[in-house]
């Protein structure tokens, strides 16, 4: 354990971070060894990962001591929020507030941090072709994490941004999935238009996280994004109906229908899906699939996400 790398994990038994713990346990070299950080340690996931090696420790992140304790004698830290949670961007703020000051204290070597793009570089506050959600932003969830960036630059982080996409696992636990329309048919409705979506498996994040610790410092000051994907809908529709073998049409609904369905988080949802798709070049540039698959070869494309999860798609 002494000559391993302590790499700290926020968010061990969510998404991202659980990706990662399970990357880095797997990993054959030796290189690393892991503590896993939940609020919950006594939790079905997270024993599963104490079983698997992980060092599991007790942190929450609206209790600075318990992170500042949980990334001392680290390497290098994981560092994720959880804005679905409790959809308070500022809790966001100071959250990532409180893992880089703990970084800092921790003198870590390397941090990275998953964020997103400020939506209003594109869309300002004044821009009435999308509302103004909570008054300051127009997609909160990317807004928030960005903002929230220059709390790592502020106290003087060794950080890599890293910037993710559409889980392709919406479609399993979110009611995005393929639905029957009125004619009995599969319909896969999304908010895109026309326009390409950038998405990725949940798991691949993780092991995105571990390319970028493998990498060492390289990528250190600098943002990296990733992708497995970069289709349309009407592509995903098929792509879908080729696996499940029923017909499956694509429903392009508008942000602005979207809005109208009233759903928790409806507003900042399509808010999210207008801004993807009035700035897919933008957005799919920065999550070039070569360059991603340069730093994670392994990222799976909807396809091959499909065949391995198709007996989960919902299919009513």
């Amino acid at each position: 354990m002494a000559d391993k790398k302590l790499i700290a994990v926020v968010g061990a038994t969510g998404n991202q971070g659980g990706g990662l713990v399970r990357a880095l346990l797997e990993d054959g070299s030796g290189s690393f060894a892991v503590r896993a950080l939940t609020r919950d340690p006594d939790s079905e996931k997270a024993q599963e990962l104490a079983k698997l090696g992980a060092e599991v420790v007790k942190a929450d992140l609206d209790s600075a001591a318990t992170v500042k304790a949980a990334f001392d004698g680290a390497y290098a830290a994981f560092c994720v929020t959880f804005f679905w949670d409790h959809f308070v961007p500022e809790k966001e703020l100071v959250q990532a507030a409180v893992m880089a000051q703990a970084a800092k204290q921790a003198d870590l070597k390397h941090v990275v941090w998953s964020t997103f793009e400020d939506t209003r570089k594109l869309v300002p506050l004044t821009d009435d072709r999308m509302p103004t959600l909570m008054e300051k932003y127009k997609v909160p969830h990317f807004d928030a994490k960005a903002e929230a960036n220059r709390a790592f630059a502020q106290f003087g982080v060794p950080v890599t941004y890293m910037l993710t996409s559409f889980y392709w696992e919406n479609l399993l636990y979110l009611g995005m999935g393929p639905k029957k329309g009125k004619d009995g048919k599969l319909e896969l409705t999304l908010p895109m238009g026309e326009k390409r979506l950038a998405g990725i498996a949940v798991e691949d994040i993780g092991k995105c996280a571990f390319c970028i610790f493998k990498a060492g410092f390289d990528l250190l000051g600098k943002t990296v994004a990733f992708a497995g994907d970069h289709l349309t809908g009407a592509q995903m529709a098929a792509a879908l109906a080729k696996e499940l073998g029923l017909p499956v049409d694509y429903n392009p609904m508008t942000p602005g229908e979207y809005r109208r369905l009233g759903t928790p988080g409806a507003d900042e949802l399509a808010n999210m899906f207008q801004y993807m798709q009035e700035f897919e070049s933008e957005f799919c540039a920065a999550r070039n699939l070569d360059s991603a698959r340069a730093i994670n070869p392994s990222l799976q494309t909807f396809g091959g996400w499909l065949s391995r999860n198709k007996d989960r798609i919902p299919r009513s």
